[in-house]
């Protein structure tokens, strides 16, 4: 079983944007705003992509499932992101990273999807880097 942690997100799950009522709603405890540093996002065909950057830092929220969800939600977010352990064909990898509480500013380990590493460099070589790093504050 994979540790239940919770879950650093910061395009298309955020508060407002279309997949958190889809998948997030009335399966959380709590969601804050958060930062996950050493980060850049980038820009994707309607959906944006994070990838390690150091001195960069990614605006999001940190959400925790309630207990008896989290393990449906762990499967249904990894199916929406594209992910399965060891495939070469992910278009992310969910690793666990620690951000920053806005709130308290504390550190906290967490569950990021970040760009699987094909896709990383196309995004360093041809992506559109999203300033600031908010997928809400993008043009």
């Amino acid at each position: 079983m994979t540790t239940p942690l919770p879950f650093f997100v910061y395009g298309t799950l955020r508060p407002g944007e279309p997949n958190h009522d889809l998948f997030l709603r009335g399966r959380t405890d709590s969601e804050e705003r958060a930062r996950l540093p050493g980060a850049a996002l980038y820009d994707g065909p309607g959906y944006p992509y994070a990838v390690e950057a150091p001195g960069s830092v990614v605006v999001g929220e940190l959400v925790t499932a309630r207990p008896e969800a989290y393990p449906r939600l762990l499967m249904d977010l990894d199916r929406l992101e594209d992910y399965a352990p060891g495939d070469p064909r992910n278009l992310y990898e969910r690793v666990e990273r620690r951000v920053t509480r806005e709130a308290d500013g504390a550190a906290v380990r967490a569950w990021v999807y970040l760009a699987a590493p094909s896709v990383t460099a196309h995004l360093r070589a041809h992506g559109r880097l999203i300033e600031g790093g908010d997928w809400l504050g993008r043009p």
